[in-house]
């Protein structure tokens, strides 16, 4: 062997003729079953293969690769694994000079089926599979630089490739299970067929560029799909981590994209199937953080809304052509309600990769997907029924509550736009209390900016605040701007929901807890006064027998009232006022517990049949709190009005039915009456009288209405049709005439060449030419 590769080495021309010798030979040892001889003949060739790197190796592959495809089509394990064997350590070599005319479609197809061999001997099964995966690898290796080759990234090719991969991926899974025993552990210690198919699969994929993604993931779905991988979603999820672990980060959203892509694809599949495809996405999103969404954040998103609209009108219509027919699939309402769960989790995962600017286009983008029966239908299928409309609401905010989740933003104006804000508060109006709880969870987040939160989850009376630890920081010139514009939304909202009899005792919470929070995070002195005047109010609304609110409603907007009057007096450090507070809360613990939120707010509340008797000591008195923060410098003028919400159109809201009258009667208040205004000018007092009078003034007016539309038709029944004629010429005319005096006035006189034209007295008289009547010469018209 020695003598033969210094030959080699010193006549490197007749390295071909070698070649062509020794693969003879091969053949024929091969054919005659002489197996001794062809591990001779494929030794003396590997071994001369790595010695020998000159120009002309080239001619002498061609023999060698012959004598591999010989041995890889032989029926026999052994020479199968020996030419494998040979073709690895070809392919770690490196060549100096590129190659023309070699082709390795037949190693691909044929390492793709030792990769699935069904061998009896399951050792020698494994070793055959192995033999395929490094194989693979090989070719891989060989391929993937060399300009010159075959493209391994063709469809053709990775069909084969990926498949095998997973194939043996999926099936060592299996076996692993069974825990081997000891003895077989030490023999274990080598490679096992997975872990050698997992490092095949990563370095393909990392040599994978921008163009080939998609190529080389098609496949990975098309497994996924065949064998119906998506439903156990763990080996799904497992090929996915591996995929974006290995690919280049900055292709991770392509991988993204296709799989958004094939939910789309897979719309009219089981949810088991769809929600498996959600929790891939919802793994690879996390991996991927920041790159994970890429060029098209909206199309993201909108793909993901579009699925859970897909799931709710699935589940509503119990199939998915939307008509019952025979042999539809039935459809399992709690795997829908699962898949939308997983949506709304992977829409928040999403979002949680995004900077603050994204998330705010994201918010607007799913508000205005949140469809408003009566404003805009999106749902053909379920327009005759409000449960479709109404949990599509709910999962819309759900994922609203999702994105906004941790959502840090130093100016909230532009984190709340009133584009955003006004449809938003018009949900908390509306008569169904999950919509309301999640529309205040979403105001949490987004107001809630120093983690404030969770210290305001339960109503209570605290005698001293410092235990809560609260962050305060002093309000920035953004907030000042943001209150004085939004303020007054907020409180009317918060007042009209304490009035929602179907308010249970989270929504009360809720509230208390945006009202904390407004008084931490965006309190100035103004808003400190609005927010007292506002807990006033609530207590006059619990005090008030005319709205009808059940007794538990009441007390619980008392105790609400008392739990924030309370938190309030210990922020604003007035002792005076702290004192008229504690005194009170003294008194109805003694006198009224009922009104107090520890027995308000508990699962089994101690109320009195009825509220009879709430007055003296046990109510907040505005006149003392007005005097003694009077003393500190508040604006006692402003203390001393009693809060009124101002009812605009929204005086019908407590008779609506729908979002869609709400949002209709949705007005801005404040662009008309900014609350400095409000105070200086006096309500006008609406008396028996004026009520009176507008009635009855309004019934006259409608009868002189009707009166004239009467003539009016019966003119043009009757009169002759020239006094018709003449009437309606007589209007042309006059139309006529208006047009032709705005076009004196409107139509500028021409800039002539020679100046303007001066009168006798010298002054200068500008003449209005119509354009209709100019003069043109020849040359300008076409």
């Amino acid at each position: 062997m020695e003598k033969l590769t210094f030959y080699a080495l010193s006549a490197p021309e007749k390295l071909d003729r070698i070649g062509a010798y020794l693969s003879e030979r091969l053949s024929r040892d091969v054919a005659r079953h002489r197996y001794g001889y062809v591990c001779i003949a494929m030794e003396a060739l590997d071994q001369l293969l790595m010695a020998c790197h000159c120009q002309s190796i080239n001619l002498f592959v061609e023999s060698f690769l012959k004598m591999v495809r010989k041995l890889l089509e032989s029926d026999k394990p052994n020479l199968q694994i020996l030419g494998t064997n040979s073709f690895v350590k070809f392919a770690n070599i490196e060549e100096d000079t590129p190659s023309y005319h070699r082709s390795y479609d037949f190693f691909v197809s044929r390492f793709s089926e030792m990769c699935h061999s069904n061998y009896e001997d399951p050792d020698i099964r494994t070793k055959i599979r192995m033999a395929g995966i490094k194989g693979l690898q090989g070719v891989v290796r060989k391929t993937v630089n060399d300009e010159l080759q075959a493209n391994i990234w063709d469809p053709q090719h990775m069909d084969k490739i990926v498949p095998s991969l997973l194939f043996n991926l999926q099936s060592g899974e299996r076996t692993e299970s069974r825990s081997p025993s000891p003895l077989q552990a030490s023999e274990k210690e080598k490679e096992s067929p997975v872990e050698l198919t997992e490092r095949c699969f990563r370095e393909l994929l990392g040599r994978a560029a921008y163009g080939n993604i998609k190529n080389a993931v098609t496949p990975v779905l098309m497994h996924l799909d065949n064998h119906s991988l998506w439903e156990g979603k763990t080996f799904a999820v497992r090929c996915f981590k591996i995929i974006m672990y290995s690919i280049q980060s900055q292709h991770s959203h392509l991988v993204i994209q296709q799989l958004l892509g094939h939910l789309d694809a897979n719309s009219k599949n089981s949810a088991k199937v769809r929600a498996g495809i959600v929790e891939v996405l919802l793994e690879a999103a996390a991996i991927a953080a920041s790159g994970s969404v890429g060029p098209t954040v909206l199309e993201v998103f909108n793909t993901l809304l579009r699925q859970l609209r897909l799931s709710v009108d699935y589940e509503l219509t119990g199939s998915y052509d939307g008509c019952t027919s025979i042999g539809t699939k039935i459809i399992k309402a709690h795997e829908e309600r699962q898949l939308q769960e997983a949506v709304i989790r992977t829409i928040g995962s999403f979002a949680n990769t995004l900077p603050t600017y994204q998330r705010s286009e994201v918010m607007l983008f799913i508000m205005g997907k949140i469809p408003v029966p009566g404003v805009n239908l999106t749902l053909p299928s379920t327009e005759s029924e409000p449960e479709g409309t109404r949990m599509i609401q709910v999962m819309l905010l759900k994922s609203l509550v999702q994105v906004t989740a941790g959502f840090q933003t130093t100016n909230m104006l532009t984190a709340l736009p009133s584009s955003f804000l006004e449809p938003l508060l018009s949900f908390s109006l509306t008569d169904d209390p999950e919509v309301r709880l999640l529309v205040l969870q979403i105001l949490l987040s987004l107001i809630d900016r120093h983690d404030n939160r969770p210290k305001f989850s339960k109503i209570s009376i605290i005698s001293d605040i410092s235990v809560l630890k609260l962050k305060v920081d002093k309000c920035s010139r953004q907030d000042n701007l943001f209150m004085k514009k939004h303020g007054q939304q907020l409180y009317r909202h918060i007042y009209l929901g304490c009035k929602e009899e179907s308010s249970g005792q989270q929504h009360y919470e809720t509230l208390y807890a945006l009202l904390g929070l407004l008084s931490v995070e965006l309190a100035n002195e103004e808003v400190v006064v609005d927010l007292i005047r506002l807990a006033l109010a609530l207590q006059d609304l619990a005090l008030s027998t005319d709205e009808g609110l059940p007794v538990y409603n009441r007390c619980a907007v008392h105790a609400l009232a008392a739990a924030y009057l309370n938190l309030i007096c210990q922020l604003t450090t007035v002792p005076a006022f702290c004192q008229h507070i504690h005194e009170v809360i003294e008194v109805r613990q003694k006198e009224g517990p009922y009104l107090l939120p520890e027995d308000v707010f508990i699962d089994y509340p101690k109320l009195p049949s009825s509220l009879e008797k709430v007055e003296g000591d046990v109510l907040f008195l505005q006149s003392k709190i007005t005097e003694v923060l009077g003393g500190s410098g508040y604006n006692t003028e402003r203390l001393a009005t009693p809060y009124i919400p101002q009812y605009t159109d929204e005086d019908r809201l407590s008779k609506r039915k729908s979002i869609g009258e709400t949002i209709s009667l949705q007005v801005e208040v404040e662009s008309r009456n900014s609350p400095e205004k409000e105070e200086r000018t006096p309500a006008e007092e609406i008396t028996f009288e004026t009520l009176k009078n507008a009635i009855v003034d309004s019934v006259g007016m409608e009868e002189q209405e009707r009166e004239r539309r009467r003539q009016v038709v019966e003119k043009f029944q009757k009169a002759p049709f020239e006094e018709i004629a003449a009437h309606c010429g007589a209007r042309a005319t006059m139309l006529q005439s208006k047009l032709n005096q705005i076009f004196e006035i409107t139509i500028r006189p021409p800039p002539s060449p020679s100046g303007t034209i001066s009168s006798g007295y010298g002054q200068s008289q500008s003449r209005s030419v119509p354009i209709y009547e100019m003069k043109f010469p020849d040359l300008c018209v076409y």
